[in-house]
């Protein structure tokens, strides 16, 4: 296939690792193990909002999801826990490969942005330009606008009217499968980035990811230049 311009990134676990989150979590729970199953049912959650036509912020939920688990695990967790949560949201850092990978990724002449279920904090700095990855997407979009969480539709469509491109001028970037059913869903190309803990999905009946790679230098490596006409 040719290869989009546009590369859309997921953020989470695609471009920041989320296990630095799990000291708070060996704080609180006694046991680094429950960061995966806050993430999965944080990110359950989110497509469960929306698709019940319910809305609150990434940030909102992750500390809601906190707070039902120290429930159900009868962990007492303390009244900042949840700010704790957030501001370590805020500051995970960017994988070992992330910058090598979008520089060269950028120096091929691929046009970056991203596309993230986490908000932007007014007044605060994203955790992109905390990982001191901000500077390389010319535009950086949340979830927020549109009022619906990855996997939705209407998510995708608004970076490519944000951007007054196709759909098939994108290729999402991401560790998730369920991110890059949503992009295939509306014509976007899929690139599967396998985290430690993510893998292709083999299921025939499901599309498969055009290009898998273990981290973006791989990636980067894989990718042909796009083509002049597509870059304009």
């Amino acid at each position: 296939m040719a290869v989009p311009p546009v590369l859309v990134f997921d953020v989470n676990e695609t471009l920041l690792d989320i296990e630095a989150l799990a000291p708070v979590f060996d704080d609180l729970f006694g046991d680094r193990r429950v960061l995966r199953d806050w993430f999965n049912q944080l990110v359950m959650y989110s497509m469960t909002a929306t698709l019940s036509g319910n809305y609150v912020d990434f940030a909102t939920l992750a500390g809601g999801v906190l707070r039902m688990l120290a429930d159900i695990q009868h962990a007492d967790i303390g009244a900042d826990a949840v700010e704790r949560l957030a501001a370590s949201m805020r500051t995970m850092p960017a994988y070992p490969d992330s910058a090598e990978g979008l520089t060269q990724l950028r120096d091929n002449g691929f046009r970056l942005v991203t596309l993230t279920n986490s908000p932007h904090p007014p007044g605060q700095p994203t955790a992109l330009e905390n990982s001191g990855l901000a500077e390389f997407f010319e535009r950086r979009f949340t979830v927020d606008a549109c009022h619906a969480f990855k996997p939705a539709p209407t998510v995708y469509r608004q970076v490519c009217e944000e951007l007054g491109v196709a759909p098939a001028d994108c290729l999402m970037v991401a560790s998730h499968v369920w991110d890059l059913l949503g992009a295939h869903h509306v014509g976007f190309g899929t690139a599967l980035i396998t985290r430690p803990g993510n893998a292709p999905l083999p299921v025939d009946a499901l599309p498969q990811p055009d290009f898998v790679a273990a981290d973006l230098r791989e990636l980067a490596r894989s990718l042909p230049p796009p083509s002049p006409k597509g870059i304009d």
